[in-house]
């Protein structure tokens, strides 16, 4: 007969896979949940301190809502399902972006700046090619309500100070601005389709192709060569310098005059930070309306943090607020935090034993109240305070009060 509690097979037998998790699936062990909670709440206290409100979106939300602005990019990503309430769809959250963006324009409704944060699992239905990981802890923020290039300033900083609170070293920030292929592209006057194709090109840089592209594409010649350089234009500074030679409209210009500006004031404020651009990255570009910028490090392939400035994704809730933003996988940074050897503080765990005794009770509940965590011995257990990692003991003085003992290891 099977359990009906736990749904045993017949004759309890054991299934022998059933400890595993789906692929790209994870869990964390007791040392590295606490090495990720202490982090959490340091990285969270960080953004209060720059003013950035809390917030906790719902892990299932109708799929409208998930796919709205910057959640159009991750349909694929996204599982679905039907809600047996109401018939409609819904999507376990691939992101959390669009969800904090329905809070700013439909819940709080303020007209004045809006800085907000979260963190909460995401889940995709397939892992990137460098991080298998299916499930990463998202950590963000997000300003609404201005549409400058100090928003955007302060959002960068606040990013570079996350990574510096996680213990993050050799930091490279990478800046760009999707404008500058917006603007571009509008010059050009190219079709859907035709802006479509040029966009795939650019992504995966494959100049070859690029230029048989732009030949067949009918553009005045200078255009042509601007397209075309537009690869080119990654690294230093200098590349702004020559961009500006390339680009003479009014939107492009005032696109490399914000980066401009951003890189002098970071420069300023990070003088050890390493910066690069890239004026052709345009990574989400089909919701970012302007600076993209992402943050890298030696050991990893890919980029820790990755935000930019989206100012259309309030519209479908009614509000249509500039914003900008950015989010890391809050694993991955505890996983840094671990790996450059920054020590978490031993908290104090105090062995309490089995006596039926109310003094005994009263001073556990004292400790427990000064935040000192006591585990009390149960009847015939095995294993003692050593065992069970104790760094102190509760033992009766000459006195006959219960006081805190250290063990000496």
């Amino acid at each position: 007969m099977q359990n009906k509690f736990f749904n045993l097979p017949h004759n309890h037998e054991v299934i022998s896979d059933a400890w595993l998790l789906p692929d790209g699936i994870d869990e964390m062990l007791p040392d590295e949940a606490q090495r990720l909670e202490i982090l959490r709440a340091k990285l969270l206290e960080t953004f209060a301190n720059w003013g950035y409100q809390l917030v906790v979106p719902p892990f299932i939300d109708f799929l409208d809502s998930l796919l709205t602005g910057s959640g159009h990019n991750l349909d694929s990503q996204t599982f679905k399902l039907t809600d047996q309430i109401s018939g409609k769809m819904l999507g376990v959250r691939a992101d959390m972006t669009p969800q904090v963006a329905r809070i700013d324009a439909h819940n709080l409704k303020h007209d004045h700046p809006t800085r907000l944060c979260y963190v909460g699992t995401i889940l995709h239905t397939r892992g990137d090619a460098l991080e298998k990981s299916r499930s990463p802890m998202q950590i963000g923020a997000e300003l609404y309500g201005h549409a400058g290039k100090e928003s955007d300033l302060e959002v960068i900083r606040l990013m570079l100070e996350m990574l510096a609170m996680s213990g993050v070293l050799n930091v490279h920030l990478d800046l760009g601005h999707v404008g500058i292929y917006r603007a571009l592209a509008e010059e050009a006057a190219l079709t859907r389709a035709q802006e479509s194709k040029l966009f795939d090109v650019l992504q995966r840089k494959a100049r070859p192709e690029l230029k048989e592209l732009l030949e067949s594409y009918n553009l005045p010649n200078d255009l042509k060569i601007a397209l075309l350089k537009l690869p080119e234009l990654n690294g230093d500074k200098t590349v702004l310098a020559k961009a500006r030679e390339l680009f003479k409209s009014e939107n492009t210009q005032k696109a490399l005059d914000d980066l401009d500006a951003i890189s002098t004031a970071l420069a300023r404020y990070f003088p050890s930070l390493s910066i690069s651009f890239d004026l052709a990255e345009l990574r989400g570009y089909h919701y970012h309306t302007g600076i993209v910028f992402a943050a890298f490090v030696p050991s990893i392939g890919k980029e820790i943090a990755r935000g930019g400035r989206y100012d259309n994704i309030g519209a479908i809730f009614g509000r249509e607020r500039p914003a900008t933003g950015f989010s890391a996988d809050l694993k991955v940074l505890t996983a840094l935090n671990k790996q450059n050897g920054i020590e978490q503080p031993e908290r104090e765990l105090i062995f309490a034993p089995y006596v039926d005794d109310v003094n005994l009770c009263e001073t556990i509940r004292d400790c427990r109240a000064q935040n000192r965590a006591v585990v009390q011995q149960l009847p015939n257990q095995i294993g003692g305070a050593i065992e069970l990692n104790c760094t102190a003991v509760l033992v009766k003085n000459l006195n006959d009060v219960w006081v805190v003992e250290s063990i000496l290891k």
